[in-house]
């Protein structure tokens, strides 16, 4: 039998799990929004390096998606999803890349395991990215899961969030195939 201090920390461990994944969408950067610009310790392929969205940006626009924490499991299938649809964000120009506050030492070896080397994913151990994006779950402190497409100069195309990864790779690929076709 397990003692009751112990029952009470799981039953609240499930509670908040529970409400973080009730929260509703709250990404505040709307379609038209300046992006902030910032700059992070990045990895791709299991090397680091600085990544700058501005300079990402003139190459084309930029996919920046936000995930709780490396290596738990709705932040794996994202991760898993957005490598197999890599080369196709870059057919049409655009860059992939990942955002995490939660376990923020840990982005280089996620980036070679389940990133399966085809994006980078930067650390936000302080949350400053996170909180100039408003992805951030307000009760927890992790890090949201929400999915931006900026354009080159910097405007957001989409905004979008929901704690489920199902959607967030179908979402932002059609709003690049929008703004490749819009060109």
């Amino acid at each position: 039998m397990t003692p009751q201090p112990l029952k009470l920390a799981f039953a609240a461990a499930a509670t908040l799990g529970a409400l973080s994944l009730a929260l509703p969408a709250s990404a505040s950067l709307k379609p038209g929004a300046t992006a902030p610009d910032f700059s992070a310790s990045a990895a791709l392929a299991g090397k680091t390096f600085d990544f700058k969205l501005s300079e990402a940006l003139k190459k084309g626009p930029v996919v920046l998606y936000f995930f709780p924490a490396a290596f738990t499991s709705g932040c794996t299938i994202e991760a898993h999803d957005f490598a197999e649809a890599t080369a196709d964000f870059n057919k049409l120009g655009a860059t992939v890349v990942g955002v995490t506050s939660g376990n923020a030492d840990r982005v280089a070896e996620f980036s070679k395991v389940e990133c399966r080397d085809k994006f980078a994913v930067a650390a936000d151990p302080d949350k400053k990215i996170s909180k100039a994006y408003d992805a951030l779950i307000p009760v927890a402190g992790y890090t949201d899961r929400v999915s931006y497409v900026i354009a080159p100069g910097g405007k957001v195309l989409l905004s979008y969030s929901s704690m489920s990864p199902d959607q967030h790779v179908a979402k932002t690929m059609a709003a690049v195939q929008a703004w490749k076709s819009a060109k």
